[in-house]
């Protein structure tokens, strides 16, 4: 999952440490995974929920570039319980343009 400058700001607050939670992918941060799932992921669901990435905020709802377009994750095993809203959209959008300004 993408990090923004603000998300990473949020969680350092709660007073993670940014290598804890956080790996670079081809110059953009990610949530780090440990065994194939996020770091933040406990028994209970997210335990930095309230404080989590934007990207998480909507997921799934994600953006597929060979499609150009935004889609519902298909790995998701509750994507069928979702629908994408123009609202949904439009806050997809304001993240890939902060990710894109945060790697220029």
């Amino acid at each position: 999952m993408p990090v923004t400058d603000r998300d990473l700001q949020r969680i350092l607050k709660l007073g993670y440490e940014k290598e804890e939670f956080t790996v670079e992918v081809h110059g953009e941060l990610r949530l780090r995974n440990k065994d194939g799932r996020c770091v933040f992921l406990g028994e209970n669901g997210c335990r930095i929920y309230p404080f989590r990435p934007e990207g998480c905020r909507i997921y799934p709802l994600i953006y597929d570039e060979d499609l150009g377009r935004p889609v519902l994750d298909k790995l998701c095993p509750y994507t069928e319980e979702f629908r994408i809203s123009k609202s949904d959209k439009e806050r997809l959008r304001i993240l890939l343009k902060k990710l894109e300004s945060s790697i220029e």
